[in-house]
């Protein structure tokens, strides 16, 4: 851990943490985030933590078919390297979660971690063309009330940078599938300029990689890819939807969409482990365009937050615990 303590970007993003909770807290009044929370009505809580882990299920589902290729992976295991990920994306910076949970697993099946993590960058690929989608039915089913126009043209502007990063890393994989060795060449005169020791890590890890970045020949398995795709994110909306029914606010569900493209646009951007103060800040702002009065856009985003940070934190414990694993040594082995 001492290594992630001395990491420029750790402490770039607890300073941009820092910064938007200061803004968020200093601008409410505590008796107005206090009622709030008075009148919340927990029932909803419950199938908002139910859908929480119902989308990590139906992740580990889509992994096993991107994981297909290379070897018929153990369920059990799948959803055990997943939950401790996303535990570790919530205590660990720079998303090293993803690292461990390549790692957790590889161990697991026997299977190169570079192989691994390819299948991962696949995942967030199909995440993020799912969540275009989802940013595009949410333009087109919502509208802001007047005044918040700039909000909406900030929402497209958000997708269009957002499909052309995707888009590069496609065009990437593309060409480092059928042009391996000109494409290795590229990347090795880009990082001459660098210290020598990046470049003998990089490259030799592309080997490993390109041998994952396979996705299954057989169309029922890619329909079942672009199937769990969905349903993965349709069962992340629902607990966005239920924390704004346990508030009392009566939204439809394009409203509920709007909040969650909001938070993956969130944590995109530097922040502590955990996505703190990006992840609220985003809420925040995205229900006071809706008129949702401060302090309960305050409330609904630090129970939003809550429920996607602490039960996959014990429940990822407990699998690292069952697992005879620690998070030290994995994040050591993830930075490596």
């Amino acid at each position: 851990m001492t290594a992630l303590a001395g990491d420029k970007r750790l402490w770039l993003g607890i300073g941009v943490s820092i910064a938007l909770l200061a803004l968020l807290f200093r601008s409410v009044d505590p008796a107005e985030l206090i009622r709030a929370f008075r009148g919340i009505q927990g029932i909803w809580l419950v199938p908002a933590v139910v859908f929480t882990f119902l989308s990590y299920l139906m992740r580990a589902v889509r992994w096993k078919y991107l994981l297909s290729p290379l070897k018929q992976t153990s369920f059990p295991n799948l959803v055990s390297a997943t939950l401790i990920g996303y535990m570790a994306n919530n205590l660990l910076p720079a998303r090293l979660g993803e690292l461990v949970r390549a790692y957790v697993l590889g161990e697991q099946e026997g299977i190169g971690t570079g192989a691994v993590v390819a299948t991962l960058v696949i995942d967030r690929l199909a995440d993020g063309f799912t969540v275009l989608l989802l940013l595009v039915t949410a333009v087109f089913t919502l509208r802001l009330p007047p005044g918040s126009e700039a909000a909406q043209q900030g929402l497209v502007a958000g997708g269009y940078i957002t499909l052309g990063l995707y888009l590069a890393v496609v065009v990437f994989l593309v060409l480092l599938r059928r042009n391996t060795m000109g494409t290795i060449r590229l990347l090795e005169r880009l990082l001459r300029p660098f210290p020598g020791k990046i470049a003998e890590k990089v490259i030799p890890f592309l080997g490993a990689f390109i041998d994952g970045a396979r996705i299954t020949p057989h169309w029922r398995e890619r329909l079942a890819l672009v199937a769990s795709s969905l349903v993965i994110w349709g069962f992340a909306v629902f607990p966005i939807h239920c924390v704004l029914k346990a508030f009392g606010l009566n939204f439809p569900i394009p409203v509920s969409l709007f909040i969650m493209v909001l938070l993956v646009f969130a944590v995109m951007v530097p922040a502590s482990p955990g996505f703190v103060g990006t992840y609220h800040a985003a809420c925040v702002y995205g229900l006071l365009a809706l008129g949702v009065p401060r302090g309960m856009a305050l409330s609904v985003a630090i129970v939003i937050h809550g429920i996607n940070f602490f039960p996959v934190i014990v429940v990822g414990l407990a699998c690292l615990w069952r697992e005879n694993l620690s998070l030290s040594a994995l994040s050591k082995k993830a930075v490596r």
